[in-house]
């Protein structure tokens, strides 16, 4: 009873900080990865698909990505996704390969970025925080119950407390990891 209830919020918060960690991924600095595209969906044939699974994605250089779809009537579908997008990328088409260039971020849309990195760390710790909530909940219920003990309920307690601490403090480190390479030019 006691380990399920630890070991259940351990892995939502783990669950938290895997999610917090794919949503920085998507959050762009001033260079390409190929990451960055990956929420982009297309329509194809009637239902909508991301960008990889039509194309080939790669990068061309430290400030291209380049997307060759697999079948050449997409390529107007993937560079008007990849234009529609909220990115502000603005894709070319060469033939049938499509570049999408980087653009430099200036200083007040780093600052932007930056607010946004902030936003979802504090996502990030709520939610944590819910779990670490959930969790003593049910202990609590268990006392209620009269399954554990009072002593084993701190216990409990204190190394629930004790593993959020750790994945609030990894949140922290994720961010500043994040700012540290947004504000870099």
């Amino acid at each position: 009873m006691l380990e399920d209830v630890k070991k259940t919020a351990e892995q939502k918060m783990q669950k938290s900080l895997e999610s917090l960690k794919n949503d920085l991924a998507k959050i762009r600095t001033g260079r390409a990865h190929t990451g960055l595209l990956d929420h982009v969906m297309v329509e194809y044939y009637g239902s909508m698909v991301s960008v990889n699974q039509v194309a080939n994605v790669n990068l061309g250089d430290a400030r291209t990505i380049n997307v060759q779809p697999y079948e050449k009537n997409m390529i107007s579908k993937v560079e008007k996704a990849i234009r529609d997008c909220d990115l502000g990328l603005n894709p070319a088409t060469n033939g049938d390969l499509i570049r999408v260039p980087m653009p430099m971020l200036t200083e007040e849309r780093r600052r932007e970025m930056t607010k946004i990195v902030r936003t979802e760390g504090e996502g990030a710790k709520v939610a944590i925080r819910n779990v670490r909530r959930d969790a003593i909940d049910a202990l609590k219920k268990l006392i209620k119950d009269k399954e554990i003990s009072e002593d084993d309920e701190r216990r409990a307690q204190d190394e629930i407390q004790k593993a959020t601490d750790k994945a609030v403090a990894e949140v922290d480190k994720l961010l500043q990891a994040k700012e540290v390479d947004l504000m870099a030019v």
